[in-house]
């Protein structure tokens, strides 16, 4: 029995560990959090502009009646969002540019983008 998908997990795992023990106490120290809401199908607002080269927060707030999942592949990042749930992603610092987001549930027509400048 092939144990890789064991092993995927464990190292995204292992990896998602690292990322919040480096990204934390850049957040302590006055770290940047955007804000998205999700309502009616679509990001409110579509667009979130953080700092570039910074570590940076989006709290993602579900205001519909279904699940959603936060996903962006550029950004390495895929989170459940329960109705009426509001969550924390934590990203690493990113080169300036435009990073594409989605509800991969929906995704034919929720998205949006992460501009860093």
């Amino acid at each position: 029995m092939p144990r890789r998908p064991f092993l995927k997990s464990l190292m995204t795992a292992a990896a998602t560990g690292t990322m919040i023990a480096l990204c934390a106490p850049s957040f302590a120290s006055g770290g940047v959090a955007s804000e998205v809401r999700f309502n009616n199908g679509r990001f409110e607002p579509s667009q979130l502009v953080v700092p570039a080269n910074a570590p940076f927060a989006v709290r993602v707030t579900n205001a519909d009646k279904a699940a959603i999942e936060f996903e962006s592949f550029e950004l390495h990042r895929e989170r459940v969002v329960r109705p009426g749930e509001t969550i924390t992603v934590l990203m690493a610092p990113v080169a300036p540019g435009s990073y594409k987001f989605f509800d991969d549930f929906h995704r034919e027509v929720a998205e949006g983008a992460i501009v860093a400048k």
